[in-house]
């Protein structure tokens, strides 16, 4: 049962990120290997978004590492079926961090199956684009299991690059990396210590490879200010390219202040129950990295039921040769609405 339930919510994501982002480029699957233990490290701009993308995307089963705190209850079952596994912090408290051993005791022994892992090396999620300072975890889990195991163990790094961190219909570009062999850096003459830094450090230089905007240094701002939806149509290496050479422009802002906002509140009427109870569960977060989380998992029950409840109100009480062109207006005007939350005034 948790295997269908796995796979249901694989294609339901797939599709649903196809509705939610207006262009997916998908760079790099040829280099996922086609053997051994797999740990995919990806930046972390997407709350619980970023496991779903890749987990729906590789064809692959995948076990997630996930905070803690989501564990436990009634949603057990679900995150048990999503082969998500807790991991501990600091804040979870001291002797909570000695339960991480067994957890990474159980991804050491799915890698040396060749089994597949999600670890975000960077630690904890954000919303900026640059490569945050990466921890050692990954690395000590793969090199560990890389001296258990008699299979290639592989770390792939991966970019996932959000043309925009909180709203729809942006584009992303979705980056795997060449693989690193980890047995490649087994080496008697060096520490343990040593050798995982070793892997730190060609993972953080693979990393940036597959991010459009990989440092904060002093342009930083400057560059932020040119991954936009004109900017973001191009291809990976030539956006990332330009960003670095800053030599593309920022988006133009629209004049017409009073024409803009009346188109909005227009297009926000025919939607107006799922977006309003959209915004109250938003509200619930003070963190804005888990927004398009919401809006996409959210956004597909709360619009999908809507349009239903919708179509079977307009049928039965009046036509329903009509009830299905009302529906595709509605699709239509939320379209309409989200492209003109992009024009800047």
């Amino acid at each position: 049962m948790k295997k269908i339930f796995y796979y249901f919510i694989k294609y339901t994501i797939r599709f649903a990120s196809k509705c939610y982002f207006r262009n997916i480029k998908i760079i790099g699957l040829e280099n996922i290997p086609q053997e051994g233990g797999i740990l995919f490290s990806p930046n972390h701009q997407g709350a619980f978004l970023d496991p779903l993308l890749i987990g729906s995307i590789v064809n692959q089963q995948v076990t997630s590492l996930t905070r803690s705190d989501v564990f436990g209850g009634k949603f057990q079952w679900f995150l048990s079926a999503l082969k998500m596994l807790p991991v501990y912090r600091i804040r979870n408290g001291y002797s909570n961090l000695r339960r991480n051993e067994e957890i990474f005791d159980k991804c050491r022994k799915f890698l040396c199956s060749k089994e597949s892992i999600i670890m975000f090396s960077e630690a904890a999620h954000h919303n900026e684009y640059y490569l945050q300072s990466l921890s050692k975890g990954s690395s000590r889990l793969v090199y560990e299991a890389q001296v258990d195991s008699k299979f290639p163990i592989y770390l792939v790094p991966v970019g996932i690059n959000y043309g925009h961190h909180t709203k729809p219909l942006c584009d992303l570009h979705l980056v795997f990396g060449k693989p690193i062999e980890v047995r490649d850096f087994l080496d008697d003459s060096l520490s343990k210590a040593e050798t995982i830094n070793n892997i730190r450090e060609k993972l953080k230089s693979r990393m940036k490879k597959c991010i459009w905007l990989p440092n904060n240094d002093i342009n930083y701002f400057k560059r932020k200010k040119l991954i936009n939806r004109i900017n973001t149509k191009m291809d990976f290496e030539d956006l990332k390219k330009s960003i670095e050479l800053i030599n593309i422009k920022t988006e133009k802002k629209y004049k017409n202040k009073l024409v803009l906002k009346l188109l909005l509140i227009i297009s926000y009427v025919p939607n107006l129950p799922p977006l309003l109870i959209m915004k109250k569960i938003l509200s619930l977060f003070e963190d804005v990295v888990f927004y398009s989380s919401i809006k996409l998992t959210a956004g597909l029950i709360l619009f999908g039921i809507w349009w239903l409840i919708l179509y079977l109100l307009i049928g039965i009480y009046f036509d329903w040769i009509i009830a299905l062109p009302v529906v595709f207006t509605c699709i239509l005007f939320l379209y309409i609405r989200q492209n003109l939350l992009y024009f800047k005034y």
